[in-house]
């Protein structure tokens, strides 16, 4: 059942990050309710900077996160156990085996849906690099394998970091297809970082964020 709570989805209130030289995030604030948010901007505009504060792996230095009622400062656990989150950058599981990441992306989130990974896991033709360590994957193949990951989880919150990069044609396409599903979502916030828009899919929230990465309310 879709939640009808006035707090549901995502808020964040006066959001602060700065860097020693440069203000990334002033008095920052949005609210992304369920379905597709996007957040759109180009290099250096802070993008993926934005995502890592959203998922709590990055601590804002100012302001306030809340997810369906769950502050972020107040209880860490509550928030972060609703989100699902992979950096690309972020290199720390790669000696895993796809299965094992998989499986242990599964036990973290509760919502899993095993229908659906088995479904997209064909689709993006991960089928014969599973037994492979993630290590050993393209970068193109691990990107899918993470987004296959995160729409099959039924988190809360789900956070795709520039999903279409290097991934073949068929795949892109296939990703804007599953992420046209998401946008129907009435008890999910999934929010993608991108630099433009995502042709012909439709919108609960859009963020634009300013090239020169100062952004504030």
């Amino acid at each position: 059942m879709a939640r009808s709570m006035p707090d549901a989805g995502l808020q964040v209130e006066r959001l602060r990050f700065h860097f020693p030289h440069h203000a990334l995030f002033t008095d920052w604030s949005a609210q992304f309710g369920p379905g597709l948010g996007l957040v759109r901007g180009g290099d250096g505009s802070g993008k993926s900077m934005l995502l890592r504060l959203l998922a709590g792996s990055l601590a804002p230095q100012a302001g306030r996160l809340v997810l369906n009622g769950a502050d972020l400062a107040r209880h860490p656990l509550a928030y972060r156990a609703q989100v699902f989150w992979c950096d690309p950058a972020d290199e720390a599981l790669d000696g895993l085996g796809a299965r094992d990441y998989l499986a242990l992306r599964q036990s973290q989130h509760p919502g899993w849906d095993a229908a659906v990974l088995a479904e997209d896991l064909e689709a993006l033709g991960l089928l014969p690099h599973l037994d492979k360590p993630l290590y050993a994957l393209s970068t193109g193949t691990r990107r899918k394998l993470r987004l296959a990951a995160g729409l099959a989880s039924g988190a809360p919150l789900t956070l795709f970091d520039d999903p279409l990069a290097a991934l073949d044609l068929r795949s892109a396409d296939y990703v804007l297809d599953r992420l046209d599903d998401c946008a129907e979502a009435a008890d999910r916030v999934v929010i993608v970082a991108h630099h433009a828009a995502l042709d012909g899919v439709p919108l609960a929230t859009l963020v634009d964020l300013p090239g020169d990465g100062s952004a504030s309310s």
